[in-house]
This record gives C-alpha cells, sequence and structure tokens, in this order.
C-alpha cells in the first residue's frame, strides 16, 4: 500500500502534483496512521511520525511521488457577528478563554454548535446563526490540535442553533 509519511503546508507544495484529495472533517484531519480513501479512488496509509494537525490545502507526501491534497469538509458551524471589532474581539476572547477552537475571518467567527456557548455569546451582545462550512480553525498558542472540551458530564448537547444532536 502507498504510504503517505509527511506533510507539506499549504502553499508550499506543487498542486499539480496531486494525484487525489481527501476531504476530511475538524477531527479526522487530527491524525497519526489511519487507510484514507480519496475522492478519485487512491487508497493510502497515513504513517506520521506524531499525530499531526492536518491543515485544509496542506499536501501529504506520497512515497514514490505525488502529493495528496488535504480539505476541510463542510461542518455544522456556528457563525458568530458582532456590532463592531471591539465586542468581537471580546466574544473571541471569551470563547479562547475557554479553550475552544475557532476560526478567525475577518469580521465573523465560526465555532461548532454548543447551546451553552451560543446562549453566552448571545448574552454578550453576539450575532449568531447556522452555517454548513469548512471548519479550519486557529492551531493555538503552541500549534497544538485545540479539541472542543464537551462539558464534564460527557454527554453530547441537544438544542444550540442547530436542534438537534451533535453528529
Amino acid at each position: 500500500m502507498i504510504r503517505a509519511t509527511t506533510v507539506a503546508r499549504a502553499g508550499t507544495w506543487p498542486e499539480a502534483q496531486a494525484r487525489d484529495r481527501v476531504v476530511l472533517d475538524f477531527d479526522e484531519r487530527y491524525r497519526r496512521r489511519k487507510v484514507l480513501y480519496g475522492e478519485g479512488g487512491l487508497q493510502f496509509l497515513l504513517e506520521l511520525d506524531a499525530a499531526t494537525a492536518l491543515r485544509d490545502g496542506d499536501g501529504l507526501v506520497l512515497e514514490g511521488g505525488g502529493y495528496v491534497r488535504v480539505a476541510a469538509a463542510p461542518e455544522n458551524l456556528v457563525e458568530v457577528k458582532a456590532r463592531d471589532a471591539e465586542t468581537l474581539a471580546r466574544l473571541a476572547w471569551h470563547l479562547g478563554n475557554r479553550h475552544l477552537p475557532v476560526a478567525i475571518e475577518g469580521d465573523r467567527l465560526l465555532i461548532r454548535d454548543d447551546h451553552v456557548i451560543v446562549d453566552m455569546l448571545k448574552g454578550l451582545g453576539a450575532d449568531v446563526r447556522a452555517v454548513k462550512e469548512p471548519f479550519d480553525p486557529e492551531g493555538g498558542a503552541y500549534g497544538q490540535h485545540n479539541f472542543d472540551h464537551r462539558h464534564p458530564h460527557g454527554d453530547r448537547h441537544l438544542g444550540g442553533v442547530h436542534g438537534h444532536e451533535h453528529d
């Protein structure tokens, strides 16, 4: 089986040499070793030295030549906007203080749907709406993969913006 043992970060590899593309959600993009299947049918073993957060646009370097492009899959998210930049910065601080994965995109933030967090944000003046988009959050101060730590009781929440259990 073909192996991919190295990650070339987005913008550093020749995309014309992509042999296939894998579409993975946020959690699926934190990997060390797993058999993956490209959209074009290429089956390969991802075998990295350590668990690595793969980003949208990264290239997995295949032994023997070529790359597989990593694409972030659309996910059910919450778009967070605010009336001004100061309020948006305050909202981002509150999310970061809770160690939640957050994508920062100009005048908006993207987070996973969690009714407790959504209610908090609304109380702080946020405008929120459900969206389905690729999720490629910031990697954190030390480049780690920030998982959405569920509340201590471990259940999966109902409600939030989508009104259904998380998949």
